[in-house]
């Protein structure tokens, strides 16, 4: 599962590794931010290097795991863990050093708690759009919309779809039937060019309630159908899809409104939530 971490509004790249129950991290992302350096890869080549050639056991320890790069595609990236981050400081002089130490502490004891008590999580993620200037009503559809996702993923699992390329073609078959546009082109459609700008995120409430629909759907379907591995999964994707696409058409008929839309929340200056434009295709 991956995620993106904040430190100080400062984007770092992050996976949860569930069987080892431990965070991974980024590491130019973390020098990123010691560093507050724009060449934060350089950096971490010549200090791995430097580490090498002292024949540090760190270097030699560290792995690396695929993550979402800037072009969006998943590239694989040096990741260090909590413990393995602490040790790498060390070595870089920062003004961030013990901040950055205090929030990793942070970090893993909110994960322990959230596992004992998922409620937390939502709790977390409520506070967390809240912050950001999300309205009320458009947070319990987000929240609501992960507890949808989270359930056909888990049976995207028990039923044989492999994690990664063969998720996201299944996510891509979804949306297409849905909403008549796959992710990456709703990205665009809503000017969203950088991988950490989730396009759940920069929904309207009724993008997200029809996103619901299809997913909701597409679990049941799976369910009834028995589906076992990647084509049977994608045929219930489809048919899933296309229940909240025909119900998408009905209202859009009705109401004269397109669902698909340009609106995004990139600039929360202003705070407000989002309606429908009736001149958005």
């Amino acid at each position: 599962m991956g995620n993106l971490k904040l430190f100080e509004e400062q984007q770092i790249r992050s996976v949860w590794n569930e069987e080892q129950q431990k965070w991974y991290f980024s590491i130019i992302d973390v020098i990123a931010v010691l560093t507050n350096s724009p060449r934060s890869r350089k950096y971490w080549n010549a200090l791995k290097t430097k580490l090498q050639q002292e024949g540090s056991e760190l270097s030699q320890k560290l792995g690396q795991l695929k993550l979402p790069a800037e072009d969006g595609k998943m590239r694989m990236t040096d990741v260090a863990d909590t413990e393995q981050l602490l040790r790498l400081i060390q070595s870089i002089p920062s003004p961030n050093a013990e901040p950055f130490k205090q929030w990793l502490a942070q970090v893993g004891a909110e994960r322990i708690a959230e596992i004992e008590d998922p409620e937390l999580a939502q709790a977390r993620i409520r506070a967390t759009y809240k912050a950001k200037g999300y309205s009320d009503a458009w947070i319990e559809k987000r929240i609501r919309g992960i507890q949808v996702r989270d359930e056909l993923t888990n049976e995207w699992k028990h039923r044989g779809v492999k994690e990664g390329k063969e998720y996201s073609i299944l996510t891509a078959e979804i949306s297409k039937a849905t909403f008549g546009i796959m992710p990456s082109e709703y990205k665009n459609l809503k000017g969203l060019t950088k991988p950490s700008e989730n396009l759940r995120d920069h929904m309207t409430d009724l993008e997200l309630i029809f996103t619901m629909l299809g997913e909701a759907s597409t679990t049941e379907i799976a369910k009834n159908k028995n589906a076992q591995g990647f084509v049977e999964n994608q045929k219930a994707a489809k048919a899933g899809g296309n229940v909240a696409g025909n119900a998408r058409k009905e209202l859009e008929k009705k109401s004269g409104t397109k669902i698909v839309s340009k609106q995004n929340f990139k600039n929360l200056d202003n705070p407000k939530e989002l309606k429908d434009n009736k001149d958005l295709r």
